[in-house]
């Protein structure tokens, strides 16, 4: 099985935002981080999630069950219903990354179960406003 935690941060709605995520395969852990474009909170933990996939689709990460963890209850519950009103793209390109998947579960994960990747996403998000000074 693989897990997949992702998170983002945002500074202004809509402001910076960054992406991260904490993929654990087979006792390993790997740690990434991405700037985003600006964006709203909402649409940057879509984002992430994609974010997230894609790199499992870049590292040949696929063909298990994956756990997907998330903070978001929207994006949690938009996944298992497959709609979403405002952010149906996002969505569908989430569904579509996860084809490659036997298995996904959506997980939703509170807070201070989900600091991994919250702190890779402040990370990115520090990195990002400290270089545009």
């Amino acid at each position: 099985m693989i897990i997949l935690a992702t998170d983002a941060a945002t500074k202004g709605a809509p402001g910076p935002s960054a992406a991260g995520a904490l993929i654990t395969h087979r006792q390993q852990r790997l740690q990434l981080k991405q700037a985003l474009p600006e964006m709203d909170n909402h649409h940057a933990e879509f984002a992430a999630v994609i974010f997230g996939l894609q790199a499992l689709h870049t590292r040949g990460l696929t063909g298990e069950t994956l756990e997907l963890r998330t903070d978001s209850k929207l994006v949690q519950s938009s996944l298992e219903k497959g709609y979403a009103k405002h952010f149906q793209p996002e969505v569908d390109q989430i569904l579509q990354l996860e084809q490659a998947f036997p298995l996904v579960l959506h997980v939703w994960e509170a807070d201070h179960q989900h600091q991994g990747p919250h702190h890779l996403a402040q990370q990115a998000l520090f990195n990002q406003l400290n270089t545009k000074k």
